[in-house]
């Protein structure tokens, strides 16, 4: 771990009693909402935050506070918006209840009035939606012939009409917060649309969604460095088992690093096979970590059970999404082979 992240976390974890409970009080003090310089930076502190907590909620807050305004504000928004948001807390909500992040099934609309826009409509899944001062905010402003096109909003929380529910029955990826956004004729000042109008969803959702994946892969990076540990050595095939987990530990770190660099250069379109074979190579070291601990030990453990439980969450997270890109990946044999 390189020396200023051991000792930011160092320094918020001396100011938080908690972190379980609430992650965020301590970070200001620890430098840690200031926007990061990279999404490199952001993936090696959430793999330091999780290895050192056990806690891959913690990562995902913070984590997902600093890619909001990386990717939303600080890749579209104008010099004022940036000026005004960036280093706040901020969240996204693009998903509905019962329809996902669907485009065809979306209905939360933004309808131009006099001086700026008013917006309805209902959002789910909204991630740090409760601690964000600022919400990006996917709405139709557009729809000719069933097509919808879509734009987003910078909706600050005490915007009139803005209410917050949480959403029970979630009880994986502790700490971390959702609720479910009412936008009740919530309007906007013509400053508060993000980028071009008519075009969130190609250049703005759907790329996040990979982004999200590309830092993503140190979140799962720094649950491994949590568990390997925690896993029973002894001897023989115990050992055996542990090495060859701490080999493949090795290679998902530096094809993690590769993607996350790939990422801040504007590459990681290209790099599509990568993303999908690290989550693969994930699963399959889940599914050893799970062998290991059942056949060797350790047989009660509750902190490496949480850490299991939280790595099936966020796996089960968009999966029908990052299935079509796995079949999409099946037109590359052609592809591979003519290079031979």
């Amino acid at each position: 771990m390189p020396d200023d992240i051991a000792a930011r976390i160092n320094t918020w974890l001396a100011r938080n009693p908690d972190p379980g409970a609430d992650p965020f009080p301590g970070m200001a003090e620890a430098g840690l909402f200031a926007p990061a310089p990279s999404y490199t930076a952001i993936a090696q502190m959430k793999a330091a935050q999780v290895a050192r907590t056990g806690l891959l909620g913690i990562g995902g807050a913070w984590g997902g506070r600093q890619m909001v305004g990386r990717w939303f504000i600080g890749g579209f928004g104008t010099a004022a918006q940036q000026a005004a948001w960036l280093g706040r807390a901020a969240s996204v909500a693009i998903s509905e209840p019962g329809v996902g992040a669907h485009p065809k099934h979306l209905r939360t609309r933004a309808e131009a009035v006099a001086g700026g826009y008013r917006i309805s409509g209902e959002k789910a899944w909204v991630s740090n939606g409760p601690s964000a001062d600022v919400i990006v905010v996917l709405a139709i402003t557009e729809e000719t012939n069933g097509r919808k096109r879509y734009s987003a909003f910078l909706v600050p929380r005490d915007t009139a009409g803005l209410s917050m529910l949480a959403m029970p029955g979630f009880r994986a990826l502790r700490p971390s917060q959702h609720c479910t956004l009412l936008l009740d004729g919530c309007v906007v000042g013509r400053d508060a649309l993000l980028g071009q109008a008519g075009t969130a969803y190609e250049t703005m959702a759907m790329p996040f969604r990979d982004v999200e994946d590309a830092v993503g892969t140190f979140g799962a990076l720094g649950a491994f460095r949590f568990l390997l540990p925690r896993l029973t050595a002894g001897e023989g095939e115990a050992t055996l088992s542990r090495g060859g987990l701490v080999a493949l530990c090795a290679v998902y770190e530096a094809a993690a690093g590769t993607l996350v660099a790939a990422l801040d250069a504007g590459r990681l379109a290209e790099n599509a096979a990568v993303l999908t074979g690290l989550r693969l190579l994930a699963t399959e070291m889940l599914h050893r970590v799970r062998s290991h601990a059942e056949t060797f030990g350790p047989n009660t453990d509750a902190a490496l059970e949480t850490m299991l439980t939280d790595i099936d969450a966020t796996f089960s997270i968009a999966r029908g999404p990052r299935q079509a890109r796995q079949v999409r990946l099946s037109d590359h044999v052609n592809v591979i082979a003519d290079s031979l």
